[in-house]
């Protein structure tokens, strides 16, 4: 198990959202699924966690209930290559979701992405002032 593994809180929907993550991202898999007994607060059988790993990254979703909705003050950074890239993250994840500005949005699960290009910071600090005027336009 790595040192620090995200954990995102869902009322229900902790496996559909695993399963939609670990098909949006190669090198993807769900790797362990837990189950509630008689004894929980949720009903027996129902999902209570699902591990899964995002590019190498393990995740788990948990469903917790309704008491912590999702906020967009926690999100996930998607680095792309080039504009096809950012096309097919931004197309997949905010399907059903609320896109937003500057490469923001949310996914149907509440999730907030940043689905950004690899160069986003070099670009945005360049030390030629018209340069990074240019890239913080052409992201509003």
């Amino acid at each position: 198990m790595q040192k620090i593994t995200p954990c995102l809180w869902f009322d229900t929907e902790a496996e559909e959202a695993a399963r939609l993550y670990a098909s949006v991202f190669k090198n993807s898999k769900i790797t362990q699924m837990s189950r509630y007994g008689e004894a929980g607060p949720r009903p027996a059988g129902m999902v209570l966690s699902v591990i899964f790993e995002l590019e190498g990254q393990q995740f788990m979703a948990l469903n917790g209930g309704p008491e912590f909705p999702q906020t967009p003050a926690i999100s996930f950074m998607v680095g792309c290559k080039d504009q096809e890239e950012i096309d097919y993250f931004w197309d997949k994840l905010s399907k059903g979701g609320n896109p937003g500005q500057c490469g923001w949005l949310q996914d149907r699960f509440g999730i907030s992405w940043q689905i950004v290009p690899d160069a986003l910071g070099e670009l945005i600090s360049d030390p030629d002032p018209e340069k990074s005027t240019r890239t913080m336009r052409a992201m509003l």
